[in-house]
């Protein structure tokens, strides 16, 4: 008889928490709150960051997983002032379905939508649901949005993942040589270098890559065309020692490689849906 992938309801850090296992070895752990996924086991190893030091109050976001930043990016919205900052999916219990199993994949839907505590910050009646999909050496993460309203349902956006890595000064992200490039550190323009190194504060976001991205030449991270940008980020010392919610060489071991919509925010007709996905695959030598 062919073993089935397991799912189980869990907690961590006292928080509601789903947990996902295939017959091979990969494992995934998703918080209801936020729906922020926060590890992926993959070929024996950790593939996602997460701070040790991450607030764990089930009101904040954690720092590392990967956050669902919505309806704005950054304080890039159409309510930037009103709005938290990444908005406020992230910070919020989802629902969840009972998980899809099979021999090799487990699937779980979390859902979001209107209620009291949104329309403290937003009028806009909406519905969010968040796919994800575990294969061996595979994690797809997919945002839905529904427009419920009778109005326009304006938004930007990002799944902001944190990416392990065990020495961000000598890792490489290769796949946006050539693409438009704004560096928010130096406020300047100019066209990505083929390879990405990080010897020091590293905030800049690109004109999405039609290829897949190459980290270190053992993740391969792909997105949709739905989502226009990817943000790639790392703090370094000098701001990683301002955030409290990080260990002080907390920034070396991680790189934000994130599908995004920062620049022009998503205009979506009443009734209508939009959906946009990340995709990450472990590469073997």
């Amino acid at each position: 008889m062919t073993a089935q992938a397991t799912g189980r309801e869990t907690t961590f850090a006292g928080l509601p928490a789903v947990e996902l296992a295939l017959p091979q070895g990969d494992t995934l752990r998703v918080m209801r709150h936020g729906a922020q996924v926060l590890s992926w086991v993959s070929g024996g190893q950790e593939r996602l960051y997460l701070s040790p030091q991450s607030t764990m109050d089930g009101q904040a976001a954690m720092r590392g997983g990967v956050p669902v930043c919505f309806p704005q990016f950054n304080q890039r919205g159409p309510m930037a002032e009103r709005l938290p900052k990444h908005g406020f999916a992230r910070n919020l219990p989802w629902q969840a379905d009972a998980p899809v199993l099979t021999h090799d994949s487990a699937q779980l839907c979390l859902h979001l939508q209107d209620n009291a505590r949104t329309r403290v910050w937003w009028p806009q009646a909406f519905a969010l649901q968040l796919h994800i999909t575990l294969r061996p050496g595979a994690l797809r993460i997919g945002l839905n949005v529904h427009n419920t309203d009778v109005h326009p349902l304006v938004f930007s956006g990002a799944l902001h993942t944190y990416l392990a890595v065990p020495d961000v000064t000598r890792a490489q992200l290769q796949g946006l040589g050539g693409q438009a490039e704004w560096d928010a550190v130096a406020n300047t323009h100019a066209s990505a270098a083929d390879t990405l190194q990080f010897a020091a504060e590293f905030d800049r976001v690109y004109a999405a890559s039609p290829q897949a991205l190459r980290l270190n030449d053992q993740l391969h991270i792909q997105q949709s065309a739905s989502w226009a940008n990817t943000v790639v980020w790392n703090p370094a010392q000098a701001l990683c020692q301002s955030l409290a919610d990080m260990p002080e060489d907390g920034w070396r071991h991680m790189l934000c490689v994130e599908a995004a919509q920062v620049y022009e925010p998503i205009t979506l007709p009443a009734g209508e849906r939009w959906e946009g996905w990340q995709q990450l695959t472990v590469t073997t030598p």
